[in-house]
């Protein structure tokens, strides 16, 4: 699979939130604040890691239709890999 421009994008924003948590931390921020930025990183996690499940899963049933191959082990997969990443 290849990964986008738009996909290294988002990891690289969740890095910087990461850094500022790190940051947020050292001044002695609230833990409130703290755990918040935490709970944003942990969304933005799932939504990519969805977003990726879900191109990679488009791609391989447009490979697997044309081969004329079946796509429910595709389906599968995918499921559990969402599943695996919550």
């Amino acid at each position: 699979m290849e990964y986008g421009k738009d996909l290294k994008n988002r990891l690289k924003r969740i890095e910087g939130q990461v850094r500022g948590i790190m940051k947020m931390m050292e001044e002695g921020e609230d833990c409130t604040a703290v755990v918040t930025q935490l709970s944003a990183i942990q969304g933005a996690v799932g939504r990519t890691a969805g977003l990726i499940v879900s191109r990679n899963l488009e791609q391989c049933i447009r490979t697997n239709i044309q081969e004329g191959e079946p796509t429910d082990d595709l389906v599968k997969e995918a499921v559990n890999l969402l599943v695996k990443s919550r």
